[in-house]
């Protein structure tokens, strides 16, 4: 058992920290603070006496930052062995868990679960192993743990067997995939994360859909009663209102919207999107649905614009890589295509830029979110914070954010390129006050539960049982 002169009273852990560290050329750390509304929500640790939030390294600054004993107050960062981190990140976590979740598989060829797959599960395991390790050994007598996300999803049950006395919660930022999807999974694999999770006091997911699915899945591969010790939460992610207000009227943003209007042209309309290349974002489609609005309405060619900002993600996978290449291969077809001497149909960033994004949210008409599935997606409840004139939210309906948005927004089944066409041109030609009323009811909603609200409420959840 820890020194009560150490422990910790509230933990957080989650494979990615507030803080991340680079290591410049001549030795010393650069430390850098993340940003984003998962970090803002567990930032609200901050305000709790004798609290500890606890990351991995993930990348040679951070390690050499632990290896030096350089860290900030109330951050514990472990150095866990970069192979094992690599084959539970890279191996489990997002080309396995993450993949289930969004089914996303081209069933016909993957997944294939062989010795790879098992080998690389054991290093999830030890990965997880390290997080219940450090957590046991700095939670004060009967602490409040709050474990985020698939990364570490056997974590509350490794921790409960260490440490019964502590109050354990799980949230899962993603969706849950359905008893049939999930069931794709080893048999034993499937049920050791269900009864990871299950080792928790509460587990909590971003909607209703999301917790109806895990149940369902728990009862059907563990049994009807296997969630007797368990609570399921939901608590919707919302945006925080008043931290994109503030940035997005700094002169960097300024600056930007500056350099986007040049770039759009004057009197032209935006459809905004702001992604990670992140396979479920549905990048694709939403550009084929752009190109088939030009095709099919030729009126809208010179007076729309697609300012479409496409950040790179994973690039250390194959399958990213190839993805982030079609994305810029399309854009230019479309803007080979369409273009003028005075037009680019396509104005696409891959470079990231919250300034420029937040430039983008204070101009948008129109705010593309179709992803193919999406645990919420904040983007969605962002622009219509941000956006100066209102705008117009084309939504996929397999987004979590729907929930809370669908009604006033132009929904869309992110599969179909035509439908997904047709409603950017209803978005387009939608009446001012129209637009209107349904902007200021969508920032209502989307700002219901900001972040740091969101975990307040789940640690009170938590620590009243």
């Amino acid at each position: 058992m820890v020194s009560e002169q150490t422990a910790a009273q509230v933990l957080v852990a989650s494979n990615r920290g507030p803080v991340s560290y680079t290591l410049s050329k001549d030795g010393s750390l650069d430390a850098r603070r993340g940003g984003g509304g998962l970090v803002s929500g567990l930032s609200a640790i901050g305000s709790e006496a004798d609290a500890l939030w606890v990351c991995a390294a993930l990348g040679d600054g951070d390690r050499e930052a632990v290896r030096r004993g350089v860290g900030e107050p109330g951050v514990l960062m472990l150095d866990i062995d970069p192979a094992v981190h690599s084959d539970a990140y890279n191996g489990i976590a997002n080309s396995v868990l993450w993949f289930v979740h969004h089914m996303l598989y081209q069933t016909p060829l993957e997944p294939v679960f062989d010795a790879e797959f098992r080998r690389q599960w054991a290093s999830y395991e030890t990965y997880n192993q390290a997080f219940a390790d450090a957590l046991a050994a700095q939670a004060a007598e009967g602490a409040a743990v709050l474990v985020q996300d698939y990364h570490l999803a056997l974590v509350p049950g490794m921790l409960r067997e260490r440490r019964p006395d502590l109050r354990i919660g799980h949230f899962s930022h993603t969706p849950w995939a359905p008893v049939d999807y999930f069931r794709m999974l080893p048999d034993d694999i499937a049920e050791q994360l269900l009864r990871g999770l299950l080792g928790a006091d509460r587990t909590c997911f971003l909607t209703r859909r999301w917790a109806d699915a895990f149940t369902a899945c728990c009862a059907e591969v563990l049994g009807a009663d296997s969630l007797a010790g368990t609570r399921i939460g939901v608590h919707g992610l919302g945006a925080d209102a008043d931290f994109l207000r503030e940035r997005a009227h700094r002169p960097d943003v300024a600056e930007r919207m500056a350099t986007l209007r040049e770039q759009v042209g004057p009197g032209r309309k935006t459809i905004v999107r702001v992604d990670r290349t992140e396979l479920s974002k549905n990048i694709v489609r939403g550009l084929l649905a752009y190109r088939q609005l030009l095709m099919a309405r030729p009126e809208w060619r010179e007076r729309v614009v697609h300012v479409a900002f496409a950040y790179p993600s994973r690039q250390d996978l194959a399958v990213y890589r190839d993805y982030t290449a079609e994305v810029q291969r399309l854009a230019d077809e479309i803007n080979s295509a369409y273009g003028t001497a005075t037009w680019t149909p396509v104005v696409l960033h891959v470079k990231d830029d919250f300034a420029r994004s937040l430039a983008a949210y204070r101009l948008a008409d129109v705010a593309l979110v179709n992803p193919i599935r999406d645990g919420m997606n904040l983007v969605a409840k962002e622009i219509p914070v941000v956006s100066d004139e209102g705008c117009v939210l084309v939504l996929s309906r397999e987004a979590g954010a729907y929930e809370e948005l669908g009604e006033d927004a132009v929904v869309v089944n992110p599969y179909d390129v035509m439908a997904t066409a047709d409603a950017l041109h209803e978005a387009l030609t939608m009446p001012d006050d129209e637009r209107s009323r349904h902007t200021k009811r969508l920032a209502a909603a989307a700002t219901a539960l900001p972040p740091q609200q969101w975990f307040l409420d789940q640690l009170q959840a938590l620590r009243q049982g």
